[in-house]
């Protein structure tokens, strides 16, 4: 039998560990990168079934499960813990299902109640001073158009540096995005965005181009695709030229487009939508944003405030 690609030691539950992996990559459709992060904490996992003597299946019940999440208590700090058992979990889901395994014992152990961080998010004005930094030349009319844009439709910073020029529509209204999984969606891009992504277009991406086209949007100094460290850095210019905290991410304008969308009134399904969330739940961090504007509330029309 082949060596495990989850499991160095290979055997029944490496064998059964490698279809999860091809099941969560295939069926599920994925990233390669949250698969790799799946194989690592099974790995984990295995390593301890393997240590305790546990073979197969049949050895995986509801003693060996209080025994492992025992272990992660005395090894690994909450948050790990949360993220092991929860691939675990899932892999004892999937061996139900393919008929591996009779029970689902695990699903009742609970994981550590962590606490959700508030993500920081730039106001209104932040933003606004943000884009008003860079200048006319090539280089800043291409970060004016990758900061508008990045703030206009929520993207990753992995889908606005693998942007392609066929994801934007002719005259420049939406964006065809493919995020976490492949899934795809369609974004409106802001009029101001739109008048930022035409100059650069038609005035600096030529004077950036390589003599081999390049399919990407964005480019660097040398006519190939930006990085996404290359435009953490074009962020970090722009905002310690603003006067902004040290502590702004390119995440932070993804943080920021879903904060303004919900306080001006945006439906959260909507907002959901646009930032390419599988779970609402996911979503509903924002919701908890506003805080100063709740309390004002309260204190305003509350009999007792």
């Amino acid at each position: 039998m082949s060596t495990s690609d989850v499991d160095p030691d290979g055997g029944v539950i490496g064998r059964l560990g490698d279809l999860y992996l091809d099941h969560l990559a295939v069926e599920r459709g994925l990233s390669q990168l949250t698969v790799s992060a799946y194989r690592s904490d099974l790995r984990e996992y295995f390593a301890w079934l393997a240590g305790s003597g546990i073979a197969d299946p049949e050895g995986m019940d509801l003693e060996s499960s209080l025994r492992f999440a025992a272990h992660l208590e005395k090894t690994a700090g909450a948050s790990s813990r949360s993220r092991i058992l929860s691939a675990v979990k899932g892999f004892h889901r999937f061996l139900f299902r393919e008929g591996e395994l009779g029970h689902l014992d695990i699903v009742g152990i609970s994981a550590p109640k962590l606490t959700r961080r508030i993500p920081y998010v730039l106001s209104q004005s932040e933003v606004e001073e943000l884009l008003r930094q860079p200048d006319d030349t090539p280089a800043g009319m291409r970060d004016r158009a990758m900061l508008e844009t990045a703030y206009s439709t929520g993207m990753r910073v992995s889908e606005l540096c693998g942007l392609r020029s066929e994801a934007l529509d002719p005259d420049r209204r939406f964006v065809r995005i493919r995020g976490k999984g492949r899934r795809e969606r369609i974004v409106p891009v802001g009029s101001k965005a739109r008048a930022a992504l035409e100059r650069y277009l038609s005035e600096a991406r030529p004077l950036l181009a390589a003599p081999e086209a390049s399919p990407f949007v964005f480019l660097n100094y040398r006519g190939g695709r930006l990085s996404r460290v290359g435009f953490w850095k074009i962020l970090k210019k722009h905002a310690l030229a603003a006067g902004l905290p040290g502590d702004v991410t390119p995440h932070t304008l993804r943080h920021s487009f879903a904060t303004h969308l919900i306080e001006g009134g945006a439906d959260l399904r909507a907002v959901q939508e646009l930032l390419g969330h599988a779970s609402i739940a996911t979503t509903q961090i924002y919701t908890r944003l506003d805080v100063d504007y709740l309390l004002e509330v309260h204190r305003t029309f509350h009999p007792r405030g």
